[in-house]
């Protein structure tokens, strides 16, 4: 590079306070883009961090506009397939490596408008039963595993034996399964993804030195390991993974635990956005080394540009939206959701734009549908919406209600 581009490049870097408000809302997923606050971290960040091809070919949005999908793996193995180690396994009270599989279990689609407008994020039950390409119907959330095995199986037909790569190409099949599926189901594009890990969630929050939630009415759950009180408080990183992965006990099962993991990433966006936290270097290093561990993006994505782009990510700015369901149903002796799928379409429409018209053979096309005989129709119980259709500001605090804090508090 030359002088005079390195002088151009300083210049037009952008500062650590500012990233640090950029960055909200992302919490860990987007932990990579704090990097950007120096070329060299940055560089180094690009060149650690776990990378996928998922998205090549993949239909974008138009007008600049940038859909980008966050997901969390219910799974207990690192980027390589490895188990966690035992004392981690036994801080994040989430069982044995074997459990878990690779389901989604956490889907946010961000919508950052190119005009600088605030953006918008919308939360998929992880339950909701739709069309799985190759698949039938099942949830949603497990588009990542079904591909995932279907594809290490077909490896090993063919002979292939090495471990690593049997991950490797498997997790990619997963990847492409699962962003297929959520870009049918919601009909806009998937620009860019992250994937996190359950580790980290636990990572951020020790990275951040504790994440503040607040709750309604204390709660205590012996399968995630919850127990909290009532009010605003910070967690650190084995009470925040216990915090997200409650859903016993909670009036509305996994629809709050969704608001639970809303409610994380707005505690983290807040810490991210205090004093000090992209100006101590041993915060940022944590924040660095939680990205490089834990995280997985799409290859093409310039993080700095979106950065840029994204300078209305701020905790006040963001519009959370969980998306609504019909009522519940079974399928082969599982809950699951039943959901209206042009409903669904007709509200992210309205609420983003709609997509460009995608060719049959693209990417982005809608799957053709599946054998009946795949799955089950599912036995539906008399709808009940569980969500308003229209989007939901975070909740303000209300006359004798308790004070999150500039967080909201959630059951």
């Amino acid at each position: 590079m030359s002088a005079q581009r390195r002088k151009t490049s300083r210049r037009r870097r952008p500062s650590p306070r500012r990233i640090g408000r950029t960055l909200l809302i992302t919490g860990c997923v987007l932990t990579a883009v704090a990097g950007g606050t120096a070329w060299y971290v940055y560089r180094d960040l690009v060149s650690s961090i776990g990378s996928s091809k998922a998205l090549e070919g993949a239909e974008k949005s138009a007008h600049g506009d940038v859909n980008v999908l966050l997901m969390g793996l219910d799974s207990r193995r690192d980027q390589n397939g490895d188990p966690l180690p035992d004392e981690v396994l036994d801080k994040l009270h989430a069982g044995s490596s074997d459990i878990g599989g690779y389901n989604a279990n956490t889907m946010i689609l961000l919508h950052v408008p190119a005009d600088g407008s605030g953006a918008k994020a919308f939360s998929i039950p992880r339950d909701d039963f739709v069309a799985i390409p190759g698949h039938g119907q099942d949830k949603i959330k497990k588009a990542y595993g079904l591909a995932k095995a279907a594809k290490e199986d077909q490896l090993s037909a063919q002979g292939v034996k090495d471990r690593r790569q049997l991950e490797q190409e498997g997790r990619e099949a997963g990847r492409r399964a699962q962003i297929d599926t959520v870009r049918n189901f919601l009909g806009v594009p998937v620009d860019h993804f992250a994937e996190l890990n359950l580790a980290g969630f636990y990572h951020l929050a020790d990275a951040l030195d504790g994440v503040p939630v607040c709750l309604n009415k204390p709660v205590k759950d012996r399968w995630s390991g919850a127990d909290f009180p009532a009010g605003r408080q910070q967690l650190d990183g084995r009470q925040s993974l216990a915090f997200v992965r409650q859903r016993h006990g909670l009036e509305r099962g996994d629809l709050d635990r969704t608001k639970r993991q809303q409610a994380f990433l707005a505690g983290a966006t807040q810490k991210l956005n205090s004093a000090g936290t992209f100006t101590d270097p041993v915060k940022l290093v944590k924040l660095i080394d939680t990205a490089k561990k834990d995280v997985v993006t799409d290859s093409g994505w310039d993080l700095l540009s979106f950065v840029k782009q994204a300078k209305n990510l701020s905790g006040g700015k963001v519009q959370f939206t969980t998306l609504p369901i019909e009522g519940f149903g079974r399928n082969h002796g599982e809950d699951i959701n039943v959901v209206d799928d042009m409903k669904i379409k007709r509200l992210i429409a309205e609420q983003i734009g709609p997509r460009t018209t995608a060719h049959p053979s693209a990417p982005g096309a809608p799957a053709p549908s599946s054998s009946p005989s795949s799955a089950s129709p599912p036995q539906q119980e008399s709808p009940q919406p569980q969500e308003s259709p229209q989007p939901q500001e975070s909740p303000q605090p209300q006359k004798g209600s308790i004070d999150g804090g500039g967080v909201p508090c959630v059951d």
